[in-house]
């Protein structure tokens, strides 16, 4: 999530009424959690197995709940609970609107795009031209829908992700401050949903056609030319990349990646990275060859403890 404008070091612990290491000039140009940080970017660490990802990754300024030393060229907060202070500084740049209407007064809306009735459309959202919205479709605040896209009836777009904080008693939600972007040319069948980025954006890329019944986590990148069959779910932080193939009932575990051309058979589970250009199957998902082998395997064995008897 970028800032508009950047705010310094100063400003940012003034909100979060913190102790500092660093330039208090230091600008901060956006704020995303781990997963996403870019140069200038602020982000949090809570836990000492994370200490060193988080102070070595690529984000400038680190709210942190240990006194380390400062790396070079980057800033410290500390806090006693970053967690906390990290979300407060989301809910500031990104709060939650009430709705005015059905479609939004602060929508844009391009040329030959057909709004069926019941269509939902939030705040700051931009859809292209020539797209058609069936009925009973969500599209949440900042959500970006490219040129000649079509939803069908039911689905929902940028929906919060699902990343929560586990306490002794509860759990305290990281709010979504990204956004959903669906590239031209996607068709996005009945009854999915495509939660928004937490701090980044949760993209589909051009031309992918989904069946119903899909879920895309928080800031998943889907590439161009992919299809899903129906019942799919993938979890956040996946990268797909172009021309995969997903059939049905498939299912992606976080923080992987689907290698480009790759084809996953029915009812597979994805437990980690698959390379490119092969056809899997299985859970975990393997080289469909090998996979029904074992399967064949298996069917035989019957047979061979009947003989062993």
């Amino acid at each position: 999530m970028q800032l508009n404008p950047p705010l310094t070091l100063k400003q940012v612990t003034e909100l979060l009424k913190a102790e500092f290491d660093g330039d208090p000039g230091f600008l901060v140009n956006g704020i995303n959690e781990i997963h996403m940080v870019k140069k200038g970017d602020l982000t949090f660490v809570d836990h000492p197995k994370y200490y060193e990802k988080a102070l070595n990754s690529a984000a400038t300024t680190i709210i942190i709940n240990k006194q380390v030393e400062r790396p070079d060229g980057k800033a410290l907060i500390f806090s006693d609970d970053p967690f906390r202070d990290f979300v407060s500084l989301i809910e500031k740049f990104r709060p939650f609107e009430p709705a005015n209407g059905m479609i939004s007064s602060t929508a844009i809306i391009g040329d030959g795009t057909i709004i069926q009735p019941g269509v939902f459309i939030g705040n700051h959202v931009i859809i292209g031209k020539n797209c058609i919205i069936h009925p009973n479709v969500t599209i949440y605040d900042h959500s970006v829908i490219g040129d000649n896209v079509i939803i069908h009836a039911g689905s929902v777009i940028g929906s919060d992700g699902l990343y929560f904080k586990r306490r002794p008693t509860h759990y305290d939600k990281l709010e979504s401050g990204g956004r959903a972007v669906i590239d031209n040319n996607v068709e996005i069948g009945a009854c999915c949903t495509i939660d928004r980025g937490v701090t980044g954006d949760t993209t589909i890329g051009c031309g992918t056609k989904f069946d119903n019944h899909i879920h895309i986590g928080h800031d998943t990148k889907i590439g161009k030319n992919c299809l899903f069959a129906a019942q799919v779910g993938v979890a956040g932080c996946v990268v797909v990349e172009d021309e995969v193939i997903l059939w049905g009932q498939v299912g992606v575990q976080k923080d992987l990646t689907i290698g480009k051309g790759a084809v996953v058979l029915g009812q597979s589970g994805i437990s980690k990275t698959l390379e490119g250009g092969k056809i899997y199957f299985g859970s975990p998902a393997q080289e469909s060859r090998e996979a029904m082998k074992q399967l064949a395997l298996v069917r035989k064995l019957p047979k061979i403890i009947e003989k062993m008897d």
